[in-house]
């Protein structure tokens, strides 16, 4: 039975097929092309007693077909076939409607419905449930497949071959089920786990080199690689760290960001793109080497010239010149990616324990808008637009974090800390390491302040405005400190750890 969307690649297993004698049954339009190719096939309602009907939604679903698919090759079940004149059938080929690939390309309801497969669905299924006597070709992908094993072993197949098939079938069938439930799911509250990603690539390895890694997901649809070695399970980590943060600034004057480790060691926003990079590079260029280097405007020569100076794992642009990319790709192992889409996941997954948790992802960026004045005093336009920006930073370094910035520039971070104070002090720490002066710089805190203690530290050190979620019982407590100093702090009321 061959009832299949994609075409390509059937022809030789037609003919081969043929070749060895086997009978072939089919529907509407893979019926007509394996006439085409002068290869004669039997009408499925020929067996059915029914033709193609409701606009070809029912065209196989029928007794005298799954039959043929789900008996067992044995006494009993062969004579109920014999009694009611149903073919065995011992080999399925199907391919499904694209129903993802619809997905992708229109918004129509009417048109994707209908790219909801019924009868291959059910066809895959029959056939993988009843392995032992039957071959399942579930989707084109194993069309090769099947072509060697049929050529290389005259057309028998072992119990062990059959079962491996069955095994893909049921990968096809639960990826495309699920890909089905997203849709529907889309504006729905239910946060049940249901995830699949049909497209794999094996990775050397995984973080450490004595651990394998596999990257699910369709990598080409966001970038162009350009130039490199092979993207590693790491480099993909920082990847997605670095899309995070730059998806902040896409629409931005020229931004550039740096990161080690998934966090951002340097980050700026300057009238040009050389001037970005310099900034960025200017906020910690020690830990800038083996980094991931991201930005939001096409890579011109002047700015790829002073990058090709620094040893770097990865960079991301939207374009490159092509005098940049020529000079560039001298490097022959560092990767370049043209980015097409800052994509971003709208959920989050994360295995952990005996199972796996869920979550929006944390996609809340705030605006001037969404600020409120804890404090007498309020900061100044320049002040807003650096507690901004700093916010923005502070949403992509892990907790506990703080960020300090100064005219649209990553100038001191403290990520990952068990005490604010500690990522505080490691903050300030390396501004003044990096040459920054510390005095006018705004304070970005991820989350509230449940003492007074970081305010009183970052007026010591000339910091006088702060961002923070806001939300502690003791908030008054830095807002009474802030306003006996004459500092400013603006509150968002949104936290943003990140674990």
């Amino acid at each position: 039975m061959i009832s299949v969307f994609s075409k390509d690649g059937l022809e030789e297993i037609v003919h081969e097929l043929n070749q060895q004698g086997v009978k072939l049954y089919s529907t509407g339009g893979t019926q007509r092309f394996i006439e085409q190719l002068g290869v004669e096939v039997e009408a499925v309602e020929n067996v059915t007693s029914y033709p193609s009907i409701l606009d070809g939604r029912v065209k196989t679903l029928h007794p005298k077909v799954f039959g043929g698919l789900l008996a067992r090759r044995e006494a009993a079940h062969l004579e109920q076939l014999e009694a009611y004149d149903i073919p065995e059938i011992d080999l399925v080929i199907v391919d499904l409607y694209p129903f993802e690939e619809t997905l992708a390309s229109t918004d129509e309801e009417s048109q994707i419905i209908e790219k909801i497969d019924i009868g291959g669905i059910s066809l895959i299924r029959a056939a993988a449930k009843n392995y032992r006597d039957v071959v399942v070709v579930p989707s084109k992908a194993e069309y090769g497949l099947f072509l060697d094993l049929l050529r290389s072993q005259g057309g028998y197949t072992e119990l062990a071959d059959r079962k491996e098939l069955a095994r893909r079938a049921f990968k096809v069938s639960s990826h495309y089920d699920t890909a089905i439930y997203g849709y529907f799911n889309t504006d729905s509250d239910d946060l049940a786990f249901k995830h699949s990603e049909h497209r794999s690539e094996v990775l050397r390895y995984g973080e450490n080199p004595h651990q394998q890694g596999v990257f699910y997901g369709d990598f080409a649809a966001m970038f162009d690689k350009l130039n490199g070695k092979a993207i590693s399970y790491n480099n993909l980590v920082d990847i997605d760290a670095a899309v995070g943060i730059m998806a902040e600034f896409k629409d931005d004057d020229p931004a550039f960001a740096i990161l080690k480790h998934t966090n951002a060691c340097g980050v700026a926003v300057r009238p040009t793109l050389l001037e970005a990079w310099h900034a960025a590079l200017a906020g910690d260029n020690i830990s800038a080497f083996g980094g991931i280097l991201i930005c939001n405007k096409p890579l011109d020569l002047a700015t790829a010239e002073e990058i090709h100076k620094l040893f770097y794992e990865v960079l991301i642009a939207p374009d490159f010149t092509p005098e940049a990319l020529e000079l560039l790709t001298q490097k022959k192992k560092r990767v370049l990616l043209r980015i097409k889409t800052f994509h971003l996941n709208q959920r989050n997954f994360k295995s952990l324990l005996n199972g796996v948790i869920e979550q929006d992802a944390d996609l809340r960026t705030e605006t001037a808008a969404d600020l409120k004045v804890a404090t007498k005093a309020a900061p100044t336009d320049a002040e807003i637009a650096d507690l901004l920006f700093a916010n923005k930073c502070v949403k992509h370094l892990k907790s506990n974090t703080i960020v300090l910035a100064k005219n649209n520039q990553l100038i001191g971070m403290g990520c990952g800390q068990t005490s604010r104070v500690d990522a505080l002090r490691q903050a300030i720490l390396k501004a003044r390491h990096f040459g920054f002066d510390t005095k006018g710089a705004v304070m970005a805190s991820d989350a509230f302040f449940p003492f007074p203690d970081c305010v009183e530290i970052a007026h010591e050190a000339g910091i006088d405005t702060v961002i923070q979620p806001g939300g502690s019982i003791k908030d008054q407590l830095s807002i009474d400190y802030c306003d006996a100093q004459g500092m400013r702090m603006v509150m968002t009321g949104v936290r943003h750890f990140k674990h």
